[in-house]
């Protein structure tokens, strides 16, 4: 690498590093998640504005390839701290409706993307009609667990029943759509791996909980290697995501599969039942250089793919299409099961609405979806579109339905039930509560 390009390349992550802070605290003035403006920011720099001519100034190509590998390393840190996050304690005394609400989410816009997929082929063919299909059945499937679960923080309602039923929908929809999207890539054979090879998956994911999860609690809860300042426990957990992920790469899989498998089994507890905050500490001090840097680097590559200049009408009308199934899918199938369950209208509509935020989960879905060859680049950049409007709108519609209204001094909030009721269904009371309770945010009693 010679002196220019070193030069070259540090100058960009500066960029990349000062650009996206301001985009994302843009963002934030407007009420919206960062990664909106920082996915915007990627999506400007890229070749829609000027032919790509800041891009070229900014990102020349002789270094858009060591640019591309330190985003991969931020997409592969981001799937270790979102499998890290999942919490099965959120469905305590929730699994009923979570599980419904999550299926119904998953189903209905799966199905849809599939009738959509069939109708898009024509003006988008791939090797692979199969793999085509059933991707974009996956990726309108998708729900982003960490961009919802920063929205209930910054409304303050992570803690409320609905806060908590919506995290653990997302959750059931994170795995659920990996699991969509780890057979599309098996399917594909698009991997590194052979056919054979994939058969290790299953044997991989038993032995990862049987054996590494216990193995791994043991090892974090020992003084000598995690004892105050002892970095022991970070070295131990970024070298077992790195080794996780490349062995998923390895038999055929992506690499993103292996990094959120090694985050889902990190001990949430110790050997003696105790909370452990070891994971919690890791993912912190992980997450620190990665949203400052790694993961606006993503953003800055998968934008520089996308090109919006040249969009037509025919552009639009499938974009008019993908949003309406992406949107109208989740929301219908969330909805539908909220009600099924017993949950009155307005928190169904909320929980339908806050299902359908996509943010980063859908980009990195895309991003797969190109490297594959299930994607081109015109319907590529069409649902990055999708992705971000479905984002964006989470926020302001959940403060319509649910506007936050400070509470009246000495004022304790109804605290809606968490348990099923008699009949067999859990039952959401918020909408009986007094008007002068803000029941909607009302806490969670564990």
């Amino acid at each position: 690498m010679s002196t220019h390009q070193m030069t070259t390349f540090f100058l960009a992550l500066a960029a990349i590093s000062l650009l996206a802070f301001a985009a994302g605290a843009l963002a934030r003035r407007l009420r919206q998640p960062p990664v909106i403006g920082e996915v915007l920011l990627g999506v400007l720099l890229g070749p829609t504005l000027l032919n790509g001519t800041v891009s070229d100034a900014l990102f020349p190509e002789d270094i858009r390839p060591l640019l591309a590998a330190l985003a991969n390393i931020g997409v592969a840190l981001f799937m270790f701290a979102v499998g890290a996050e999942l919490d099965a304690g959120l469905m305590r005394g929730r699994r009923f409706v979570a599980g419904a609400v999550a299926v119904g989410s998953i189903i209905l816009p799966f199905l849809l993307g599939v009738l959509l997929a069939l109708y898009l082929f024509g003006s988008h063919p791939t090797d692979d009609r199969t793999g085509f299909v059933l991707f974009m059945g996956a990726a309108m499937s998708v729900t982003a667990f960490p961009v919802l679960a920063r929205i209930l923080t910054d409304r303050g309602m992570q803690r409320t029943w609905l806060g908590t039923v919506a995290l653990a929908c997302a959750a059931i929809d994170d795995v659920l759509a990996w699991t969509l999207l780890a057979v599309v890539v098996a399917m594909s054979g698009a991997g590194t791996g052979s056919q054979w090879l994939l058969l290790l998956f299953v044997p991989y994911v038993v032995l990862m909980f049987t054996v590494v999860r216990p193995g791994l609690r043991r090892l974090l809860e020992h003084r000598r290697l995690t004892g105050p300042g002892n970095p022991a426990a970070m070295v131990l957990t970024l070298s077992g995501l790195l080794l996780s992920a490349a062995f998923t790469e390895w038999i055929g899989l992506h690499f993103i599969f292996g990094a959120f498998i090694f985050g889902a089994v990190m001990p949430r507890r110790t050997t003696r039942g105790e909370p452990s905050d070891v994971t919690g500490q890791v993912r912190e001090r992980i997450s620190s250089l990665n949203d400052f840097l790694l993961l606006p680097m993503f953003f800055i590559v998968a934008g520089l793919k996308v090109d919006l200049a040249g969009m037509n009408g025919t552009d639009l009308l499938e974009l008019g299409l993908i949003l309406a199934v992406a949107v109208g899918g989740k929301f219908v199938g969330a909805f539908a099961a909220a009600r099924a369950t017993g949950m009155q209208n307005r928190p169904a509509t909320a929980l339908a609405v806050l299902i359908n935020t996509r943010g980063l989960t859908e980009l990195i879905i895309l991003t797969v979806g190109l490297q594959l060859g299930a994607l081109d680049g015109e319907l590529y950049s069409i649902m990055v579109v999708m992705a971000l409007v479905t984002t964006a709108m989470a926020g302001p519609l959940l403060q319509l339905i649910y506007p936050v209204r400070p509470m009246p001094p000495g004022t304790g909030p109804a605290v809606p039930p968490a348990g099923r009721t008699g009949g067999g269904q859990e039952t959401f009371l918020t909408d009986l509560a007094p008007d002068n309770v803000n029941s909607e945010n009302a806490p969670i009693r564990e």
